[in-house]
């Protein structure tokens, strides 16, 4: 009989099982994600996001898509339906950090209480726009996180917290050049 040990939410058991498996198999970390979007009006658009693929199949755990609403503010000419897509990116990094962060801890056997990360980056839209200024991208993006713990020394979490840096996807791929390829089918 196996049984499960559940810390900071995170099943340790499945997770060593998890870890065991792409050992055994590695072609079963690799992980196709994907997402679409259909514009709707303006600058709003809709996207979703539903199946994957692990280990070259499709995972369709997901009983049904899940829906995403994405505008821009009024003073980049939408109607705040949505976030942006660059918030949804700094989104992104904040969810990465976070469940990398309490994942790991709970493999360490540190219980956390607390885990909040609050993300800004700078950007200039003149690019955007078709005028002369800095890159079309962020300048710089500042994560500052905050965490509690009953169990684990502050050098403990700061240790994590740069474990969890290195070892994060999305923030792996905002700071290292990763290959876009774009094609267009016009119908």
């Amino acid at each position: 009989m196996t049984t499960s040990t559940i810390d900071n939410g995170i099943d340790v058991h499945a997770l060593t099982e998890t870890i065991e498996a792409v050992k055994q198999d590695p072609s079963m970390g690799s992980f196709t994600f994907r997402a679409r979007s259909r514009w709707q009006d303006g600058t709003y658009n809709t996207g979703e996001i539903h199946t994957f693929d692990q280990g070259g199949s499709e995972d369709r755990s997901r009983a049904a898509a899940f829906t995403l609403h994405g505008d821009e503010p009024p003073v980049l000419l939408g109607a705040n339906r949505g976030p942006n897509a660059v918030e949804l990116l700094l989104q992104a990094l904040a969810f990465c950090y976070a469940v990398g962060y309490v994942a790991n801890a709970a493999a360490r056997g540190i219980e956390i209480t607390r885990m909040e990360y609050e993300i800004e980056g700078d950007f200039d839209v003149r690019p955007f726009l078709g005028l002369d200024g800095p890159r079309p991208g962020f300048t710089v993006i500042r994560a500052r996180g905050r965490v509690s713990s009953p169990n684990a020394t502050r050098e403990q979490l700061e240790e994590l917290c740069r474990y969890v840096q290195d070892t994060s996807p999305v923030r792996d791929s905002l700071a290292n050049a990763v290959p876009v390829e774009t094609t267009l089918e016009v119908v």
